[in-house]
């Protein structure tokens, strides 16, 4: 497909992003299974979550969840009561099997302009919960727009058996080893941001994940001393000491379709890591 024929057929999806939710106040109604499967979504982006349902409505895996985590969880043991339950949040999640009532709550944040999920109810969402891959730092997010979750979950798993389990430690590395970098070439943007990039990418492309997951504080700090203050080169694993090896998968798994555009995939997230990072956002 061609360029022009590309942006003409353009829309019909959703906006893909990382919402940051770090210490924002989330309220979730409900206390079910969906429930459950919001609090810990919600969790993951450290924020502060009240759960608003009856202790007796419970599903064990929240139950779980509020005792385990009551550094962020409060519980409200009732039921919603009126749109003084939304002040001060700024997320709200309903997981009802009461859709009156969810649409009620839905109209009511709208109205305080507060961003809102009805769980089953896709038109009314401002946002949908998609089936997510997580290894530490790394989040794949698989959305339907709401046409097919069991879909989505299929996906996810035909996903997850093209990935090795060694990317989200590999990743963690890298951006412990992107700030070393910056430590020893301190500045933001311009030429030397380009060139830290540049020396980024190009490492990323001829490392490979099991590498980059072997890496230790002394590993790193070579890299740096014998790649970036020697001319910008990127050296070769065995030069540090670590071993190179011909096969990087801890576990087999017959080639698919899928696995291709996989690896793309995450090369691609890699290096829009490092991308946001250069450009100063976290």
């Amino acid at each position: 497909m061609d360029d022009e024929l590309r942006i003409k057929n353009l829309g019909g999806g959703s906006l893909l992003i990382a919402w940051q939710l770090k210490n924002k106040n989330v309220l979730i109604v409900g206390g079910g299974e969906v429930a459950s499967q919001r609090v810990e979504s919600i969790l993951t982006a450290d924020a502060h979550i009240t759960v608003l349902a009856p202790t007796a409505g419970l599903h064990p895996r929240t139950k779980l969840f509020i005792e385990l985590r009551s550094d962020c969880i409060i519980h409200r043991d009732r039921l919603f009561e009126g749109p003084e339950e939304l002040d001060g949040m700024d997320m709200v999640l309903t997981a009802l099997d009461d859709n009156a009532l969810s649409r009620t709550i839905v109209e009511m944040s709208r109205e305080k302009r507060i961003p809102v999920n009805a769980a089953d109810i896709p038109d009314l969402c401002d946002f949908y919960f998609g089936a997510q891959i997580r290894d530490g730092p790394l989040q794949i997010m698989i959305s339907t727009n709401g046409n097919g979750p069991r879909m989505a979950s299929i996906i996810k798993k035909r996903l997850q058996a093209g990935l090795s389990g060694l990317e989200g430690q590999a990743i963690m590395k890298i951006g412990q080893l992107r700030n070393k970098l910056k430590e020893r070439a301190p500045g933001v943007g311009g030429q030397l941001g380009r060139e830290r990039m540049r020396w980024m990418t190009q490492l990323c492309n001829h490392w490979e994940m099991e590498d980059f997951s072997n890496l230790d504080e002394v590993a790193m700090e070579n890299i740096l001393d014998q790649g970036w203050d020697q001319g910008k080169r990127v050296p070769r694993p065995e030069e540090l000491g670590i071993p190179h090896r011909t096969s990087r998968t801890k576990r087999s798994f017959s080639p698919t379709p899928i696995l291709f555009p996989t690896i793309a995939f995450i090369t691609g997230a890699i290096t829009a890591t490092l991308l946001l990072g250069y450009s100063g956002r976290r």
